[in-house]
């Protein structure tokens, strides 16, 4: 099999999280290319099927403009039970959001999709169990006042602060901060991509 250059992959995304995790592993995007995609839930869409759907169109939307190149794409769910969290943008969406998780355990789902050259393609979702503490009201004021939660599912950020809210995680860590990198690279080497 011929050696891929690095320079082939492209992250079809806008997380800086996302790219700060694949450089854990050694790989330079060539170029990041941001997919714009409806992520509204189908009416009776599960959670898991949701991170599904949303990793694979926007791998799909991006992947027709770069068909020679590995084009990389996730999707990360927040979900108590059935219910899927927002990707908070305001301070009352990030307060409903922390309120609903203190003392409870939750689901984050996350959803990796490779489109490569020649049209194959393949994904995998990854799932990881949490428990939060249960929150002091003063706690979700200043966690909220940091704005470390702004524009994230479920409203905050288990690499930061909310760190220090997690009891117990079962699962891959890194696919909860929204990247699981033991399947990302599976599923770049099964498609024939050569890591470093």
């Amino acid at each position: 099999m011929a050696t891929t250059p690095l320079q082939h992959l492209v992250l079809a995304s806008a997380s800086p999280r996302r790219l700060d995790l694949l450089r854990q592993i050694g790989l330079e995007p060539f170029t990041i290319v941001p997919a714009d995609v409806d992520e509204t839930s189908l009416s009776g869409e599960t959670p898991r099927r949701l991170a599904l759907r949303l990793a694979c169109a926007k791998a799909a939307t991006v992947a027709p403009r770069h068909p020679d190149r590995y084009v990389l794409a996730a999707d990360t769910v927040v979900a108590v039970g059935r219910r899927v969290l927002p990707k908070v943008e305001s301070e009352a969406e990030g307060r409903a959001c922390l309120e609903l998780l203190s003392g409870r355990n939750h689901r984050v789902l996350t959803a990796v999709a490779v489109h490569a050259p020649g049209g194959r393609r393949a994904s995998r979702l990854v799932e990881a169990r949490l428990q939060f503490k249960r929150l002091s009201p003063a706690e979700v004021d200043a966690y909220l006042t940091s704005g470390e939660g702004m524009g994230k599912a479920g409203g905050y950020a288990v690499q930061g602060r909310a760190g220090a809210f997690v009891i117990a995680l079962n699962g891959s860590y890194t696919a909860v901060v929204g990247l699981p990198l033991y399947e990302t690279a599976c599923l770049l080497q099964g498609l024939g991509f050569r890591l470093p």
